[in-house]
């Protein structure tokens, strides 16, 4: 264990952290598209997914409560190879994110403007792309003011939420449609195609293995916070969803710029022409708090652990995590529409995200956590294989696959070349 750290942190100090480090608005309009039944997805995923997680975090923090890092875990468990794959497709998760994130923020605050300008791929792209080089100049400067504008753009995507929540559980209210609504999921093609989706929302308590040296009794905290933080994550993805069908069908529901279209309707509704400009502003500064951290490990080239001589910051990392969005995004959106295109891009995110946690969960399964590793297991598996079903809106189905496998092919490829050179460097 860590020397010297304080254990400050009590129940409610580690629930609350949990809840930041998930909760995010934008799957609600993911989840609306499905229609009421994402509340029983919503369940699912907190039953088999979150809860397994959270118990596998806090039984492997036990045994190695010296280093937390869900690569560590893997690679005391399995050795160097599979630990520095499972770091390498953690990092790499955040080059697919990072722009289906500023998509998914510029199409919102487009809305305002015309919805044809919201699906205009164009403009999406390139406001995505400006956003993400302006953010990552700031980064490799390293001004003092970035820190500010991550908290406004905290605040401001809470904000935004609670406001769409709001509004339309007045609506629901107004109409009784609360006692219409169908909890439980019609399964079929597009159910499957957005549920990796639903548990990946669920992702981001693994984070929490970095206090564990600051929590008082990590023990019994860690799994009472995870069982309330997924009471309370549950309940707002439900409550979240549940309001924006309130006001939109889920036929009509985009899921890029749901959210906009929900301030639309509820502006209609309650005479409130300033929301949707509002919610616009509110996302816009929302997707500012973009942030880049990269682990560097012994495997990576030496440049990418290089600092800038004047700012002190991880320069030659920040630009070519840069370069590689660009390119991704580019090559995502070619011979595709906007949805597709946004739609490989999360598919791209879940894969390599599941990856470390297919790792996770089978280290639990080692080390004697049977039951709940299973069934983490088998949400994970699900999610990367159900990430390879296309939506209706792609241009050619072998086109999307091909990008699919053909980008996870050269991820692990690349990553393979990294860790071999590497180890013969050693020698």
């Amino acid at each position: 264990m860590a020397q010297g750290l304080v254990r400050e942190l009590r129940l409610g100090d580690l629930v609350l952290f949990n809840i930041a480090a998930v909760v995010s608005i934008r799957w609600l309009s993911t989840a609306a598209r499905i229609g009421p039944g994402a509340a029983g997805l919503w369940a699912g995923a907190a039953a088999l997914f979150f809860v397994p997680l959270a118990l596998a975090v806090a039984g492997l923090n036990d045994i190695y409560p010296e280093e937390g890092g869900i690569y560590v875990w893997t690679g005391r468990s399995f050795g160097a190879w599979h630990g520095f794959l499972c770091g390498w497709c953690y990092w790499l998760s955040n080059l697919f994110y990072f722009p289906n994130l500023l998509v998914a923020g510029v199409g919102i605050s487009l809305f305002s403007l015309g919805e044809r300008y919201a699906n205009d791929a164009i403009l999406n792209t390139g406001g995505a792309l400006g956003i993400l080089w302006v953010a990552l100049g700031l980064n490799v400067v390293g001004l003092r003011l970035g820190k500010w504008v991550g908290n406004a753009g905290a605040a401001a995507t809470c904000l935004a939420g609670l406001a769409v929540v709001a509004a339309g559980w007045v609506a629901l209210g107004r109409d009784g449609g609360l006692a219409r609504m169908n909890p439980w999921p019609k399964w079929n093609w597009e159910t499957v195609n957005y549920w990796p989706q639903i548990a990946f929302a669920f992702g981001g308590l693994e984070l929490g293995a970095i206090l564990s040296g600051e929590i008082r009794d990590p023990r019994r905290t860690v799994r009472r916070a995870a069982w309330i933080s997924a009471g309370v994550i549950t309940a707002f993805y439900i409550a979240g969803t549940v309001a924006i069908l309130g006001l939109v069908p889920p036929e009509r529901i985009n899921i890029i710029t749901g959210l906009a279209q929900t301030a639309e309707a509820a502006a209609a509704r309650f005479g409130l022409p300033w929301l949707t400009p509002l919610l616009a502003g509110l996302v816009a500064v929302g997707i500012a708090r973009l942030a880049f951290t990269i682990g560097v490990d012994r495997y990576l080239p030496e440049a990418f652990g290089r600092l800038h001589a004047k700012w002190h910051t991880p320069h030659v990392a920040l630009l070519a995590q840069g370069a590689t969005c660009t390119a991704f995004v580019l090559l995502m959106q070619a011979g595709e529409g906007l949805r597709a295109a946004y739609q490989l891009l999360v598919d791209m995110t879940v894969i390599t995200y599941f990856i470390p946690f297919a790792y996770l969960f089978a280290a639990a399964w080692k080390h004697g956590q049977r039951t709940s590793a299973a069934a983490g297991m088998a949400v994970t598996a699900a999610g990367i294989a159900f990430s390879f079903v296309p939506p209706a809106e792609v241009g050619t189905v072998w086109s999307f696959e091909a990008k699919l496998a053909g980008s996870c092919a050269v991820l692990i490829g690349t990553g393979r070349y990294f860790y071999v050179r590497a180890r013969r460097g050693r020698r």
